[in-house]
């Protein structure tokens, strides 16, 4: 919800945002966004943002998307790419993402990989958005991101 209250606060118009939650808090469902509405045939961007116990039943439910120009971004915790190129498509451009805690107030730190499919656009546009929530941090490899994702649960904790 901080990625998106940042977006709208930054004039994104709710009319061209969906979100699919099975439990919408009363904010999300005041926000005028498309909720739990059938999606877009070709969206630009599908922001994949669950827990990992429900990325099981989330990622075939969007595969019909894939395998196309739609960039899959993603801020979920340990999932790596090559799962979601699995459910997905080969072809797919996903952006695996990893904010940190101060992200919810606007002052996090995301670090971002993307696949042999994200081109450079892609990531352009993956840290356009994630900049709604702080700096962006590029890696060289996704090994990096499982020390990325121990410094982000526990680092802010110590600053």
């Amino acid at each position: 919800s901080a990625m998106l209250a940042g977006w709208l606060d930054g004039g994104l118009a709710p009319a061209s945002v969906w979100v699919i939650d099975p439990n919408p808090t009363a904010w999300l469902q005041g926000t005028g966004v498309h909720l739990n509405a059938d999606l877009p045939a070709n969206p630009a961007v599908v922001l994949v943002a669950v827990k990992p116990q429900m990325m099981g039943d989330a990622l075939p439910t969007l595969a019909a998307l894939g395998d196309g120009e739609t960039l899959f971004l993603s801020v979920a915790a340990g999932t790596p790419i090559a799962a979601y190129e699995a459910a997905l498509g080969a072809k797919t451009p996903i952006v695996r993402a990893m904010p940190n805690t101060p992200a919810a107030i606007g002052r996090g730190i995301t670090a971002i990989i993307g696949n042999a499919q994200a081109g450079a656009a892609d990531l352009d546009l993956a840290e356009s958005l994630l900049g709604a929530v702080g700096q962006v941090v590029r890696l060289e490899g996704e090994a990096q991101m499982d020390a990325v994702t121990a410094v982000s649960g526990s680092g802010p904790a110590y600053v």
